[in-house]
């Protein structure tokens, strides 16, 4: 009866022992706040905190070691480029320079009819014989006849939409209208004329009528086209 006793006496110690611990873990801890609220707590906190570190990682783009190339750090580096580009554009290194204007002096012109009978029209070349490239500005200011009939009209139609540059050994081209070929035509004939290049500055040259009898031009009719690198079908039909 005695040892019945005695180890009925230490289970109940050892059950009251577990209670008490079991108690202890379910009071206050001394502090007021109970230990459950304190792991609620902190469970609440982790619950507030992860959505804000999501959302930082959506602002910055950036995601552990590898965000670390995009985002914001990739936005400043094409700003950064950007930047530079404009400095490009106030006139780099890529910019071509401007090709001096051609003169009369580096030119060889030289004129041809271009039809049959009873040759209306003629086309007047000029080659660069410079040795340098050059620009042919505008069209020919042509002195058919004395200066008092004024110059050879353009026809703005012809006028070409970029520069026209010359390398070296190539040639510019102009069509020109002399007259309309009609029999009651009133004409004069011309075995030479004048072509200066006004709007380059470039001087004044004297060419030679193709045919030995001249050419019959009439100053009512008469009109040129504009320097170009080739005569094109439409604009130079006048």
């Amino acid at each position: 009866m005695r040892t019945f006793r005695n180890r009925t006496t230490v289970l109940a110690a050892a059950t009251t022992a577990a209670l008490a611990l079991t108690l202890t873990a379910c009071g206050d801890n001394g502090t007021g706040t109970r230990s459950e609220g304190s792991a609620a707590s902190d469970s609440a906190t982790v619950a507030a905190t992860s959505p804000k570190a999501a959302d930082e990682t959506a602002e910055t783009g950036t995601t552990g070691s590898t965000g670390s190339g995009t985002g914001t750090g990739t936005a400043q580096a094409a700003g950064a480029t950007k930047s530079t580009g404009g400095s490009g554009d106030s006139g780099g290194t890529s910019a071509k320079a401007a090709a001096p204007l051609c003169t009369a002096k580096g030119l060889q012109i030289t004129a041809e009819r271009q039809d049959g009978p009873p040759y209306t029209h003629l086309t007047l070349s000029a080659k660069n014989t410079s040795g340098a490239g050059c620009e042919m500005k505008e069209y020919p200011h042509i002195h058919f006849l004395d200066n008092a009939r004024g110059i050879v009209p353009p026809v703005a139609k012809s006028k070409p939409q970029t520069p026209v540059i010359l390398e070296p050994g190539q040639s510019a081209y102009v069509a020109v209208r002399m007259s309309e070929g009609g029999r009651k035509e009133s004409t004069e004939t011309v075995k030479e004329f004048t072509v200066t290049l006004k709007a380059n500055g470039g001087g004044m040259a004297v060419v030679k009528s193709p045919a030995p009898e001249g050419l019959s031009v009439n100053p009512q009719k008469w009109a040129t086209g504009y320097w170009t690198t080739e005569l094109r079908n439409g604009a130079d039909d006048f």
